[in-house]
């Protein structure tokens, strides 16, 4: 049996936290920012913890 593969875009768009839990990054931060504000660009850098109800099957495709 081959060993299994992680899925290479999850793996890119989230991180594990030192205590398993699982960071992913907010959208709308890319383009189109001049009419966003500085607080809401500002808010759009930091990280944002996967609800619980996700986070099972988030794992099970970066750690494969």
């Amino acid at each position: 049996m081959p060993k299994m593969k992680s899925n290479r875009a999850a793996s890119k768009r989230f991180k594990l936290t030192g205590t398993g839990k699982v960071r992913r990054f907010k959208a709308y931060a890319s383009h189109i920012l001049t009419k966003k504000s500085q607080k809401r660009k500002r808010n759009l850098r930091k990280g944002a913890i996967i609800e619980t109800a996700d986070a099972r099957r988030v794992k099970n495709m970066i750690s494969a």
